[in-house]
């Protein structure tokens, strides 16, 4: 009995999930080749392999003639009637054979092509077991660590590889520590073999861990439209509901707060924001940003960017720690995103309106008209004097707020018309 051989195929059976079957094939036809070299290229050699005991045969075919030429693929009558006292000239014969030098060169060149194989084998092990649970969450254990910061885990049949991009930074692992990850793809590797890619740092893990946590989303109640991540910090994700009676916002959240935190302890205190979603970039935007109040904003949809000015008080919060909650916020809405604080736009504007004032533009003299303000708002205007876009500019806010139908931001917005009129 060969107990080495044996002791692989029970080992490859048991932790690798490859069948015996394909194991004795890939094993005979590397033995094939190699038992081919040592005897003859040209002979037609097979080998069988006992799947019980692991005994391993090498048969030659040979030709049956009355004279023999070719040793490695003829035999003589007299020879082959040892073996088969019936067979006659013209027939083939299998003749049991071991090459004189099988021993350890032809296992050494064996090995390789059984490698080569047997790599193969697992491969379409990998495939058949896991190609079809990419975006699946899936649990392993670190093995060891590769290439610096890449885990290996083992999911038990097969390793998997997590590198240190697929994760978030600010998370460390020991070896032994179990770990849940996205199965994000099934990748072919340069030596022919396969290997598994985790990540915890896609937002398509956020997505199947409320997939998971929620089931008004797996039943397609709530819609997740669309997450986007700063894995390990921030992740903000847009809900629309399918039912006008659920809240998906409520729904994500749960009773106390109960799903979401469940997946924020699982994203190691990540911070996640849950946002009503809106087909509309500017309404999703405030969304977004609620309870915080844009002030003003402009779209430039050619360049897809999107201007805010906010309260002073506010700025910090709508740029984020590193920049971080204007960006994701921008990512959101399909456009860059950029804010600026109410004093500075104020002082901006000021700054415009008194080069517009010392201007030669011969446009500021003429008859005012503003598009954007009310029809009779502009008669009492012109009642009380402003009858020119540079009056206008010359008089303060406060002043203009006097006239009657103008607050202070009918005031700004139709200084705000004049000077874009002039850019």
């Amino acid at each position: 009995m060969n107990k080495d051989l044996i002791a692989v195929f029970d080992y490859l059976e048991r932790e690798k999930g490859i069948k015996r079957d394909v194991i004795i094939k890939a094993i005979e036809e590397s033995l094939e080749v190699a038992a081919r070299r040592s005897i003859d290229e040209d002979a037609k050699v097979r080998v069988e392999i006992q799947p019980r005991n692991g005994a391993i045969e090498v048969y030659c075919e040979k030709e049956i003639v009355e004279k023999v030429e070719h040793t490695a693929l003829e035999i003589s009558l007299e020879d082959a009637q040892e073996l088969d006292p019936d067979c006659e000239i013209g027939q083939f014969i299998d003749v049991a054979m071991t090459p004189s030098n099988f021993g350890r060169i032809a296992a050494q060149k064996a090995r390789q092509i059984i490698t080569q194989k047997l790599r193969g084998a697992e491969r379409d092990v990998i495939y058949e077991e896991y190609r079809h649970r990419v975006n699946e969450i899936i649990s392993g254990t670190v093995k060891r660590f590769i290439r610096g910061s890449t885990l290996v885990v083992d999911l038990g049949k097969v390793e998997a590889l997590m590198p240190g991009r697929e994760y978030p930074k600010t998370e460390h692992y020991q070896v032994g520590e179990r770990v849940t990850a996205l199965l994000a793809e099934v990748q072919d590797t340069e030596n022919g073999g396969a290997e598994v890619i985790l990540s915890r740092s896609s937002p398509e893990f956020v997505r199947q861990l409320f997939l998971q946590e929620v089931p008004e989303i797996s039943d397609e109640t709530v819609i997740i439209e669309k997450i986007v991540r700063e894995a390990g910090y921030r992740t903000k994700i847009a809900v629309s509901s399918r039912d006008p009676q659920v809240d998906p916002v409520g729904a994500c959240v749960g009773m106390r707060g109960i799903r979401v935190k469940n997946i924020v302890r699982e994203l190691h205190n990540e911070k996640i924001d849950i946002i009503p979603h809106s087909d509309d970039a500017i309404e999703l935007l405030q969304n977004a940003l609620d309870p915080i109040e844009i002030r003003k904003i402009s779209v430039n949809e050619d360049e897809r960017v999107v201007s805010i000015v906010v309260d002073d008080d506010n700025f910090a919060a709508v740029i984020g720690k590193r920049g971080m909650n204007i960006r994701l916020n921008g990512k959101l809405i399909g456009h860059t995103l950029e804010a600026e604080r109410m004093t500075d736009y104020n002082k901006a504007i000021e700054l415009q309106r008194l080069e517009l004032i010392e201007s030669d533009d011969a446009s500021l003299d003429e008859e005012l008209r503003l598009e954007t303000i009310n029809p009779l708002i502009v008669e009492n205007l012109l009642a009380e004097g402003y009858r020119t876009p540079r009056d206008l500019l010359k008089a303060s806010t406060e002043e203009l707020a006097k006239v009657p139908g103008v607050s202070i931001e009918t005031a700004e917005q139709a200084l705000e018309e004049i000077s874009k009129q002039r850019k």
